[in-house]
């Protein structure tokens, strides 16, 4: 009798390591494991993820490479629209984990799989995710979620593991880190508090950058293509880049707290020097070529779309909509931003663009103008604060 096919979103830690073996032995699956990288996993890592997959017994393992389609489908968005959760998070994890979990669905069709399963545990946001997206685009797959169903412990996994003679380093690490194109996370004891910070050596990268450097920035329409002098084949390669250069000097470093999908407040870590001058970098350069009213209806649209986002709801067809829009936007979105890295902080000095709507043709701000008389002032005061003057008038 032919084995029924299960795709198992696979990362060789723990819980997906349980999820082989249970998924394998006690259920008589065929397991194909699949890792989507988004950026965070050199070819190293992924070799080792491999080995380790195989040596769980799975039928076969698959790579897929979402860096480019990640950065096209989502992460171009969230520079459009300067998305920072809570004023503070540029969505690093939440915005990879759809992009995984679409990846995972495309495959389990591609394979024809009956069952798609995830290591999620029932406490966190990304269960729901997995879920959701699971159930909008295999809606006949079955989902299969050892750890939520079974509520299993650390320790009764490792036991388990054990039993089935997996070796492996079960020491949990101090810190967990989820590492992507768009910033890394970082978990621990801490984190679990609402008053404790991060110590120096949770970060992943040590801030070693001391030297003031100045920075060159280019966008073209929205998107960086270039630093300093150099043009990067895709926007991915400079994302990439500014974050060797900036991630040194300790630039991006924040804790951020949410609201979590299930309805618990959440606190995590994260290092994300790139995405937060990219982000900072582009709404200066916004700022001097919109309008008031493209900045102001941008900045109401986008914080729907990150929360929407990070809820997971990225396949509700409003996120086409507002992409439409947000992509509308950025036409004249192009220039150079200059920046300055400093030890654990940077600062935006200047843009140029010829689309800079503050150009002194039509006069300087709180100096001279150019373009209209004081009577011309005095007769639109009067007219703009009309209706105000009659409601005031009317309702003394």
């Amino acid at each position: 009798m032919m084995k029924k096919k299960v795709v198992l979103a696979y990362s060789g830690g723990l819980d997906t390591s349980f999820c082989c073996i249970y998924l394998t032995r006690d259920l008589g699956l065929e397991v194909h494991s699949v890792i989507v990288n988004t950026g965070g996993f050199s070819e190293e890592e992924l070799k080792q993820v491999e080995e380790r997959a195989y040596k769980m017994g799975v039928t076969s393992h698959h790579v897929v490479d979402e860096t480019e389609n990640f950065y096209n489908t989502c992460i171009r968005f969230l520079i459009y629209g300067n998305v920072l959760k809570n004023n503070t998070y540029p969505l690093s994890v939440s915005a990879e984990r759809v992009s995984q979990a679409t990846a995972i669905a495309n495959y389990a069709k591609e394979i024809g799989a009956e069952y798609v399963a995830h290591g999620s545990t029932g406490a966190g946001n990304d269960q729901v995710r997995f879920d959701m997206i699971f159930n909008i685009l295999v809606p006949n797959v079955q989902i299969l979620t050892p750890i939520r169903d079974l509520k299993l412990s650390r320790e009764e996994e490792i036991e388990y593991l054990k039993k089935h003679g997996v070796e492996m380093n079960f020491d949990k690490a101090r810190y967990s880190i989820n590492k992507g194109i768009w910033g890394t996370s970082v978990g621990g004891k801490e984190t679990l508090t609402s008053n404790l910070g991060l110590p120096e050596d949770a970060w992943p990268t040590p801030a070693t950058s001391t030297e003031t450097k100045k920075l060159e920035l280019v966008f073209e329409k929205g998107e960086l293509v270039g630093i300093d002098g150099t043009t990067y084949s895709h926007p991915t390669k400079a994302i990439q880049a500014l974050q060797a250069i900036a991630q040194p000097y300790g630039i991006g470093r924040d804790i951020h707290v949410g609201d979590t999908i299930i309805g618990i407040k959440g606190r995590v870590g994260f290092e994300a020097a790139a995405p937060i001058i990219i982000i900072k970098a582009h709404h200066t350069l916004e700022k001097h070529v919109l309008t008031k009213w493209q900045l102001s209806w941008k900045d109401q649209l986008s914080s729907f779309y990150g929360n929407w986002l990070h809820e997971g709801q990225f396949h509700d067809p409003i996120m086409r909509n507002i992409e439409a829009f947000l992509s509308d936007t950025q036409h004249n979105v192009s220039g150079k931003v200059f920046i300055e890295l400093f030890p654990y902080r940077f600062q935006v000095t200047g843009i140029e663009s010829s689309h800079d709507l503050m150009s002194n043709k039509f006069g300087s701000y709180g100096e001279m103008n150019n373009a209209w008389t004081g009577d011309d002032v005095k007769g639109f005061s009067k007219i703009f604060g009309n209706q105000v003057m009659i409601y005031h008038k009317v309702n003394q």
